[in-house]
């Protein structure tokens, strides 16, 4: 033990040791307590963080649309057959050999004009050897009659029997009823020789000439097909026909307005009138057909043509578009996969109708409130968790596709806007 110094100085510093020693001791444990929670806090929260995504890698990161409904009329668009409103093939009615045609394609006719001759020397001379028989026919009745006519008379003063007068009689009945015969063998040859000029039965064009100066000439007495001479068509007003399919079937009618537009001319709209419908749908097709009568005076449409028929039907039978990538195949029908209020997915059951292109046509199944998910997993199930995210270049979408709901997708809205313009 060091031994005390005679003025004190060595127990006056043994407790200011002590008191830095006990300081220094209570710093390190201070030290040592703040290592010990700064590495529980780095353990819980990298605990937390390792929480937190597992929890975000377990939702799935979805984009959403709303289901569209333009408040304007519905432009329905559907393809349609143009034809002329009369198209009549021209076939002869008797044999030979075309002797002059005189018309040819692009010709306008009118109703009797002669378009054709047909040389029939069989038919001629038919003619003549019933004009013969005719005459002859006509003699014997005239003979057969006077003296029928005398043995009535004699008949009276009882100079012949009435047997012998019955005779007579009977005979000239029998010379009559060959003349009646012979009669109308040349009436009906002088028909057949009239269908050796051909005409135009009513006003119109010629759309196909099919035989030229020599051919021959067959009406379909020798068993084969008879071949279509000339094909004549009145284009002044013209048939469009149009299959609508049946979710739109109640909502055409006769009287209705429609127009026609051509692939050709696209700016160009050419209005004609719902004549008449079929009034049932097709059990294979599923579809009405629809008869759209179009004025043509000025000859722009031509008959064959293929054109797009717009229909402008009312507000309350537009029904909900949704983007075309928003639809789910599966085998029990077709689906869309929503957004619920807990963010959970909710596939709903849908009824499609016209497809737009981009946009499709929801006929049943939605009621417009629905949060829609975009490009969804073939493998999402119900119930699964979701987190919506904002949708790439929606700014721009929004400013570019103003036009079209704020989706950027032209589809319905685009055709509807159309329709009311």
């Amino acid at each position: 033990m060091e031994a005390q110094r005679p003025d004190g100085s060595g127990s006056a510093r043994d407790p200011a040791k002590a008191k830095r020693t006990r300081w220094l001791v209570v710093v390190v444990a201070v030290v040592m307590i703040a290592l010990a929670a700064q590495g529980l806090w780095s353990r819980h929260s990298a605990h937390a963080a390792l929480e937190r995504d597992a929890e975000h890698a377990r939702q799935m990161s979805v984009e959403v649309v709303r289901p569209q409904k333009s408040s304007a009329g519905l432009d329905l668009v559907l393809p349609g057959n143009v034809q002329a409103f009369l198209d009549t093939p021209i076939y002869a009615r008797t044999n030979g050999y075309l002797k002059k045609w005189y018309a040819d394609i692009g010709a306008r006719v009118k109703s009797g004009q002669l378009l054709a001759e047909i040389d029939t020397p069989e038919v001629d001379d038919q003619l003549r050897a019933a004009r013969a028989d005719l005459a002859n026919a006509n003699a014997n009745y005239a003979l057969a009659k006077s003296t029928a006519d005398r043995w009535s008379e004699m008949l009276k003063s009882r100079s012949v029997s009435k047997q012998e007068t019955d005779e007579k009689v009977g005979d000239m009945l029998a010379k009559k009823a060959t003349l009646d015969a012979a009669r109308f063998n040349v009436a009906r040859l002088e028909k057949t020789q009239s269908f050796q000029k051909v005409y135009a039965p009513f006003d119109g064009m010629v759309t196909a000439r099919n035989v030229d100066v020599g051919a021959l000439i067959d009406a379909g007495s020798a068993g084969g097909p008879a071949k279509e001479l000339f094909h004549v068509a009145q284009a002044d007003r013209l048939r469009v026909y149009v299959n609508v399919p049946q979710a739109y079937a109640q909502q055409v009618r006769a009287q209705q307005t429609a127009f026609l537009t051509l692939t050709e001319t696209p700016s160009r709209r050419y209005p004609g009138t719902v004549a008449r419908t079929a009034g049932a749908v097709d059990q294979q097709q599923r579809t009405m057909l629809v008869e759209v009568d179009v004025d043509n005076r000025h000859g722009d449409l031509l008959p064959g043509a293929y054109a797009q028929v717009h229909f402008a039907l009312g507000a309350g039978a537009t029904p909900f578009t949704v983007p075309g990538n928003a639809l789910l195949f599966r085998p029990d029908g077709v689906k869309v996969a929503t957004v619920d209020a807990q963010r959970k997915v909710k596939l709903l059951p849908v009824s499609l109708g016209t497809d737009f292109g981009t946009r499709v046509a929801i006929a049943s199944g939605l009621h417009g409130d629905e949060q829609v998910i975009l490009n969804p997993q073939d493998s999402i199930v119900d119930g699964a968790p979701v987190r919506i995210v904002p949708r790439k270049a929606e700014g721009a979408a929004g400013a570019s596709g103003a036009g079209a709901g704020g989706d950027g997708a032209p589809g319905a809205s685009a055709a509807a806007a159309s329709a009311s313009s």
